[in-house]
């Protein structure tokens, strides 16, 4: 797993290169909402050989169709995000350093983990 944190002023796909510059395991599908249309993310998911399930911004002029099927899993990355949001904490970010903000990041999706893993 990898968390960055952006100014909460900046677009969505500036973040994106923070995240694919890790050393992680090529992924197979990138799975994303409109905030991460770019020429830029569409040609870099395709030299990494994967699928791209990013619909088009309304003011694209080449349409392309995505496979929807596959796009309504990101439905479960957003409710993961909406239980997350619930721990009190995450939620109004109290920690002062970024450090600390992302441990419990960390901490608290472990604890979604084993409560998946329990059930």
């Amino acid at each position: 797993m990898r968390t960055e944190i952006t100014p909460g002023q900046d677009s969505d796909y500036t973040g994106y290169d923070l995240v694919m510059a890790d050393n992680l395991p090529q992924p197979a599908v990138l799975v994303a909402d409109r905030g991460y249309d770019s020429d830029e993310i569409r040609e870099d998911i395709e030299s990494r050989n994967a699928l791209q399930m990013i619909p088009m911004r309304k003011n694209r002029k080449m349409r392309k169709v995505d496979d929807m099927a596959i796009y309504t899993l990101r439905n479960m990355v957003e409710r993961c995000f909406n239980k997350l949001k619930n721990t009190r904490r995450l939620a109004t970010r109290y920690d002062k350093t970024k450090d600390s903000f992302l441990g419990f990041v960390d901490i608290a999706c472990i604890r979604l983990w084993l409560r998946h893993l329990s059930t």
